[in-house]
Order: structure tokens, then sequence, then C-alpha cells
């Protein structure tokens, strides 16, 4: 059994964690923060590295707020933006065409709690990589869990860091291999060989 936060189509060193864990359980009752994957994924644009971030606001309560109450800001058209940068990123990609309608789903449903998104996406990614994990959610928040902890993969800047196996990626030829961007780069031009990728892969901090 493994923790982990929810979070936006998760970088390929989470779901690598994912794939080797035969129960996952979510972690939903720690407090909300910045910089981290919960709000924001990684892909491979014309121009490099790019950031596909959702605007979110908070529940009118007291004190910090948690994971599961984080809201989406939904009066700011990012779906249609992340979609479209996505389309444009991969629709040339050997295998976005096939996920492209039921990617699109998620684009087009109304979401307003963050971790409701990102527990589809994680659903999305499960079903197109055709693998089937059990998973639960946290009622209290624990610092001393008695699983195995990634939670910090959730960490977006200086967080844990891989050796993972190259692959061709859609500008490599202008700017080289990018490392442990979105789960979605991996899927777009693996496709089911990005099991094999995942296998490969080697955490800095000799998790395994």
């Amino acid at each position: 059994m493994s923790l982990f936060i929810p979070t936006y189509f998760s970088p390929i060193s989470q779901y690598a964690n994912i794939y080797r864990s035969k129960e996952l359980v979510f972690e939903i009752e720690d407090n909300y923060q910045k910089q981290t994957y919960r709000n924001r994924c990684y892909i491979y644009g014309a121009n490099g590295k790019l950031s596909l971030n959702i605007p979110v606001k908070h529940a009118n309560t007291v004190g910090r707020k948690k994971t599961k109450d984080t809201l989406i800001e939904n009066s700011f058209p990012w779906q249609s933006q992340h979609f479209k940068s996505l389309k444009s990123a991969y629709q040339s990609s050997p295998y976005f065409e096939f996920f492209e309608d039921d990617l699109l789903k998620i684009f087009n449903k109304n979401y307003v709690y963050l971790v409701d998104l990102n527990i589809d996406t994680f659903l999305f990614v499960t079903d197109s990589l055709q693998i089937s994990q059990e998973f639960s959610r946290t009622n209290t928040y624990d610092l001393e869990p008695k699983i195995e902890d990634y939670r910090d993969f959730s960490i977006a800047k200086n967080g844990p860091s891989i050796q993972i196996d190259n692959y061709t990626q859609m500008f490599d030829d202008k700017f080289g291999f990018i490392p442990n961007l979105s789960i979605l780069d991996l899927l777009f031009m693996e496709g089911g060989n990005a099991l094999t990728i995942l296998e490969s892969v080697k955490l800095a901090n000799n998790k395994k």
C-alpha cells in the first residue's frame, strides 16, 4: 500500500511508483500547497518545456485549506486552453489520436473541486495504460504513515528526481530530451510501450 497526493496528469516519476504499487491511498486531508503538481503539469511544447496551470481558489473557511477543499477557478477558460495546448503539441505524435476522445471528456466536464479532476486524470491514465490500481482516500492526516509515502513526489520545484531511459519526444531535435514530464508525454509518444519505460525509471531517493 502506498500514499500519494492526487495531482494533475502526474509526472512520470509519480506514475513509476503508482505502477509498482498494488494498492494506492490518495492523501486529501493534508494542507494545500502551492508550487506542486496538484494544479499543474509540464508537457513538451514547440518552444520547449511548457507548464499547464489550473487556476484555483479556496473554500471560505477559517485556517489553512485542505487539498480536498481546494476549488477550481472556472471563470478562466483553462480547460479549452489546456486542450488546445495539448493538441498543438501532440496532434502529430504516434498515439494522440487514440486517446483524444477520452481526453476531451475531461476537458468538457464541469469540475468544482481540484481533487475530483485529479482523480479523473488518474482514472484516464490507468485506463489508457490498461493497468488496474485499487485506490482509497485518507480520512485523517498522518504525518508519519506506516505505509510507503510518496507524497513528496507532488513537489514541482526541487522535488525527487529520476533517471529514465530516453524515448523519442516531439521536439527533442530542437531542445533535447526532457525527463519527467507529464505522463501524457510518454503516453502520446509510446502508447502501450509506456509501461516498459516506467519499469526503467530509477528514483534518486532510492525508493523502489
